[in-house]
């Protein structure tokens, strides 16, 4: 079984997964989490903003997003982005799939360079280091203000530039994408008159990648957000099908149900190159935080073919059987290169004369496939139609809405995040908090 959608931005095949289940798919279930989904009346539903954010996107703040994008691509050597879960993954993913995973060596300036995704002196001090002399600008992302990773790592940022260029000039380099109207955030920004870009009230953290919390740093790398928000809506117009061979989103959602409710409990994402690590990051995010509560959840886990063959591969192929796969792959990457020939010939690797990295690749793939199902691993397939702004963008809002849907399959509300806030208390406990 195969979904087609318009153009093919997005395909989904579970040819290699269905073999494996005891009975159907229950698509019956998926329609009706998917009716429940665009009636606006199942959990969590004061976070649907996403659904019809490709065609309801605020228009003029959209406009002032380019025009600031533009100013950075113009006058920063640096860009430093600060956020953490659902305010940077996103964006990390498309640059470096779009641009490449060593953006800030390969890619002309900005140089855009993540911090506040964790609590490491090095990280930090490392980038310092890196923009020393450079013209700098700071996107901090933070709907509250007071997360403490990112919070502690705009304070070292914040002084930084307005030692460097007084508190006139920071202000003009400090960009904040916040609350519209509440939070430590917005307040400092109103304050200090930074820039301000709005996290949506009704879009939860991980859901906001196609809002100004990841278009903002994604312009500013160069990537065309108009065509991105294009393929979302594409993409979203195709969501609104109850028929899972025209709604992918569907097919993969109750076939991921089903799978799991046979014991099939982790999901393993596998991608075929590093500048697929970190949609898999934002992935792992997407399903672990929407579906992993109240003792239910599929286990989200991630990775590179064929690099990872060398490290997980025997534990994928004679493990404990409880895996699902899921390969994610681009039919046209746009990227060419033959294998040479050999004189000597010593790595016996002649017989490779001429083929392209990509073709040798699809035969790499299709091996560990059949090996895979082999195994015992029920394998489904998405491939992406190009690596381009529009097929990222339908990708993005393919896995959201089957997230959504799956969420529902499973009995949970997947807009809400409780056991996030456990480790929190804890933490601040033992730093004594006031």
């Amino acid at each position: 079984m195969e979904s087609n959608t318009k153009e093919k931005l997005i395909s989904v095949n579970v040819s290699g997964a269905l073999p494996f289940l005891e009975k159907e798919p229950d698509f019956k279930a998926a329609a009706k989490a998917l009716k429940t989904l665009r009636e606006g009346n199942g959990a969590g539903n004061d976070f649907l903003g996403w659904l019809k954010l490709p065609f309801s996107y605020d228009k003029v703040e959209y406009a002032r997003l380019r025009v600031c994008a533009d100013r950075i691509r113009k006058d920063a050597d640096a860009l430093v982005v600060i956020g953490i879960g659902g305010s940077y993954l996103g964006a990390r993913a498309a640059i470096e799939f779009l641009r490449s995973p060593r953006h800030s060596e390969a890619c002309p300036a900005p140089k855009i360079y993540f911090l506040g995704n964790g609590i490491d002196a090095s990280d930090v001090l490392q980038v310092l280091e890196l923009v020393k002399g450079k013209s700098v600008y700071v996107n901090v992302v933070s709907k509250s203000g007071t997360t403490l990773e990112p919070a502690l790592a705009f304070r070292i940022f914040k002084e930084l530039l307005e030692k460097e260029y007084g508190k006139e000039g920071a202000r003009k380099r400090i960009i904040c994408t916040t609350d519209k109207a509440r939070g430590a955030l917005k307040s400092l920004a109103d304050a200090e008159g930074y820039e301000c870009f709005t996290v949506p009230d009704d879009i939860g953290g991980r859901y906001s990648v196609l809002s100004p919390v990841g278009l903002l740093p994604i312009a500013a790398a160069g990537i065309d957000t108009d065509e991105l928000l294009k393929g979302a809506a594409e993409q979203a117009e195709l969501g609104e099908s109850e028929d899972p061979q025209a709604n992918p989103s569907l097919l993969y959602a109750a076939v991921r149900q089903a799978l799991y409710r046979q014991g099939k409990k982790v999901e393993i994402l596998s991608c075929p190159s590093e500048s697929l690590r970190f949609i898999s990051e934002w992935w792992k995010q997407l399903y672990g935080e929407s579906e992993g509560k109240q003792g239910l959840g599929i286990f989200p886990a991630s990775c590179v073919f064929t690099a990872d063959l060398h490290s997980m591969g025997q534990y994928i192929q004679d493990g404990e059987r409880m895996l699902q796969e899921t390969f994610l792959a681009v039919k046209d990457s746009g990227v060419k290169l033959a294998v040479p020939s050999s004189a000597e010939n010593a790595d016996g690797l002649n017989y490779l004369t001429g083929m392209d990295y990509a073709d040798i690749y699809a035969c790499a793939k299709e091996g560990v496939k059949q090996a895979h199902i082999k195994g015992g691993v029920p394998c489904t397939e998405i491939e992406m139609a190009a690596k381009d702004e529009r097929s990222l963008g339908a990708l993005i809002y393919f896995f959201e809405l089957a997230c959504a849907v799956s969420g529902y399959m499973e009995g949970v509300n997947p807009f809400d995040q409780p056991g996030v806030e456990e480790y929190k208390k804890n933490m601040f406990a033992l730093l004594k908090k006031a």
